[in-house]
């Protein structure tokens, strides 16, 4: 069918998008004839326990910790979205970045990209390494970089795309040409900016894709939780056996509301392209922004690698505003529809300062060579009214720079 003129999607151009996608979040894992009941809405598993037919001779649940209805059936969905076998869901994405190190033994080298979120750095740089792994971080858009990075210890690559803070796209595909060159290379690629909707790294290559639930998978700043979709059978059981041994699941209720978000997830993302789209157009032609930073723009440096492995892009933009931290503030303390606040991918919109707010615990020498200034500001567009984001950031960067007239 053909976009009537004027209502071009921002995904045109793109990869095509996913068949089905909306059916399969809707429907998959949540059928009715599952309880007794026949809910529509698969209810909330509460029980820490249950009744077994015999000693070892159990209804397909123990105990809540190895497994949950609720559970069941988010992890069942998410593997659908991301075109896998198998989903295990955590209690916070970096307590999925746990289970995943927990894969390697003590010598074993992780080789990280070096632009990635704070909370990961921190992870691989103050806990992973004192524990006895190997952690190197590379510039991974540098295919010959990483390349030159592998050892004979290497045993997990770790990518995210777009990377945070600097949304810089990486070739998930040349990553895992690299990657499984060698058969004890696992590929995990950190797919929380994209979301299932947008990228699938699994079919690109990736041995893990895995998520920060909390941003854009559930996408209503209500839950903490994290995500890993894997196509490999032992690979699964490991993850399986370590979920349940280490232990950091999620409750059911909050299984529960990230399978509820799951479902207006084709809606909301298709928005939040739209919106930052739009609000990235503005601050590139404003005189008082040095430079932007967004995936959907032409200008971006990796944007034709963008439209081969994505169907569209989320609503993360980052920017440099022009003049110094105070401008940066000033700019901050003034927007009234962005709140200032961490985190992203809800419905709602939010600006932050990363060399303060989420990149804080990156030491200053790395953030300096990853470009993570005083002028950065990262904004999580959200889905209110376009012109309301416009005219928000508008207003707040007069009143960072009443010296400099609008574009306009």
């Amino acid at each position: 069918m053909e976009t009537p003129a004027g209502t071009q999607r921002p995904s045109e151009g793109y990869l095509e998008a996913f068949r089905h996608f909306a059916t399969q979040a809707i429907h998959t894992g949540q059928e009715p004839e599952q309880w007794t009941s026949m809910a529509v809405v698969p209810p909330i598993s509460l029980s820490t326990t249950f009744k077994q037919h015999g000693p070892g001779e159990h209804a397909g649940f123990e105990y809540s910790r190895s497994g949950n209805p609720t559970r069941n059936c988010l992890e069942k969905a998410v593997a659908a979205l991301d075109g896998a076998k198998y989903c295990l869901a955590y209690a916070s994405g970096l307590a999925a970045t746990l289970n995943i190190a927990h894969l390697l033994k003590a010598g074993d080298q992780i080789i990280c990209t070096s632009d990635v979120y704070g909370g990961t750095n921190r992870y691989f740089r103050r806990v992973a390494a004192e524990m006895g792994l190997k952690v190197t971080f590379v510039d991974c858009s540098d295919l010959k970089c990483l390349e030159a990075a592998i050892t004979p210890e290497t045993k997990l690559l770790w990518i995210e795309t777009p990377t945070n803070p600097t949304l810089t796209v990486i070739d998930i595909q040349g990553c895992a040409e690299i990657a499984h060159r060698r058969k004890d290379i696992i590929l995990a690629v950190d797919n929380t900016f994209m979301s299932a909707y947008f990228q699938r790294p699994l079919a690109l290559g990736a041995d893990i894709c895995m998520y920060s639930a909390t941003k854009y998978m559930n996408g209503h700043s209500d839950v903490v939780m994290g995500l890993v979709s894997v196509n490999c059978d032992k690979l699964y059981e490991r993850l399986k056996f370590l979920q349940n041994a280490l232990g950091a699941i999620p409750s059911p209720f909050d299984c529960y509301l990230c399978n509820r978000g799951l479902k207006t997830l084709h809606l909301r993302m298709e928005q939040h392209f739209k919106n930052a789209l739009a609000a990235a157009r503005f601050l590139e032609a404003d005189p008082r922004v040095d430079k932007v930073i967004f995936p959907g723009l032409p200008s971006h440096p990796q944007y034709e690698l963008t439209r081969r492995q994505c169907t569209g892009v989320p609503g993360m933009i980052t920017f440099y505003i022009k003049g110094n931290l105070e401008h940066a503030k000033t700019f901050l303390k003034n927007l009234k529809v962005f709140a200032l606040a961490e985190s992203l991918g809800g419905y709602e919109s939010l600006a932050e300062h990363p060399a303060i707010m989420t990149h804080a615990s990156v030491p200053e020498e790395d953030r300096a060579a990853l470009n993570i200034s005083d002028c950065l500001i990262r904004l999580s567009v959200g889905l209110e009214d376009v012109e309301d984001i416009v005219e928000d950031l508008d207003q707040a960067l007069k009143a960072a720079h009443p010296d400099l007239s609008n574009h306009k």
